[in-house]
């Protein structure tokens, strides 16, 4: 008898990358294998068919595997329409939509440029009713990814856009941060509870080898500095940060990206 949940699984590659797996029925979608082999051991483990890789952008930890998981299974690779790839059959952008048959997942792409250029998200529903988005290196828990090849006005722009995502929505990143991140956003926001009871979680979590993602885009929306440049307490924080007046969403969340680059 066929399962009639999907299973979602953080694989970890390298020192703090994750490869996401979503698997149905024997079959499988896997979102940025910057490696093949923790894949390949993944794939034999749970005697899954692997039917798509996705892509949200080019950097070598997020397509290092492409190339070798395509020719092992021949699997359809789904990419961003703009960017330079190992490998890609299907190239995308904003209100494209695929349907992942053999996990059974229709995903809607986001256009989310800053970290790179012509970064792209997937989201959809897992089962048809728990909302999901893989982002990459676009919003982290409790952070955002550096802007390599964009602006601080196209990064919110971008995380603007995931902001309008359901609040049950998980937020599915590629990388392990959380702890660091989460100890910037305490010193952004020292009085914020839910950011004061998240860092707790997230200890013991990784005190216990576990994954702190996904979290929920609520559960950003409550205690990631990046997506509250509008609050007056993050605001504030990054007015005294930078001993200047920073009158706009954008100017807040540019002073919060090279706060961020510069803690220890």
């Amino acid at each position: 008898m066929a399962n009639t949940t999907s299973t979602l699984t953080p694989v970890p590659a390298f020192s703090d990358n994750y490869i996401w797996v979503l698997s149905k029925d024997g079959r499988a979608l896997v979102v940025d294998p910057g490696q093949s082999e923790p894949i390949e051991a993944f794939l034999k483990e749970y005697q899954l068919t692997l039917d798509a890789i996705l892509l949200t952008h080019h950097h070598p930890d997020h397509v290092g595997g492409v190339e070798t998981l395509k020719a092992l299974t021949g699997a359809t690779v789904y990419g961003p329409l703009s960017e330079t790839l190992p490998a890609c059959d299907v190239r995308l952008k904003e209100e494209d939509e695929i349907f992942i048959e053999g996990v059974g997942i229709r995903l809607s792409v986001i256009d989310v440029p800053g970290h790179t250029a012509g970064h792209i998200a997937y989201f959809g529903y897992k089962d048809n009713e728990t909302p999901l988005v893989f982002c990459g290196d676009t919003l982290f828990a409790a952070g955002c990814g550096r802007l390599f090849e964009g602006t601080p006005g196209q990064m919110w722009n971008s995380l603007s856009k995931l902001k309008e995502l359901p609040l049950e929505t998980l937020v599915c990143c590629a990388h392990e941060y959380t702890l660091s991140n989460l100890r910037w956003a305490l010193a952004v926001e020292p009085e914020n509870t839910a950011l004061q009871q998240r860092w707790k979680t997230a200890t013991k979590l990784r005190e216990q080898g576990l994954p702190t993602v996904p979290s929920t885009m609520g559960e950003e929306l409550e205690t990631n500095p990046f997506l509250r440049p509008l609050q007056e307490k993050v605001a504030a924080s990054a007015r005294t940060y930078a001993n200047a007046t920073l009158d706009s969403a954008v100017e807040v969340f540019a002073c919060l990206r090279e706060w961020k680059n510069n803690f220890k």
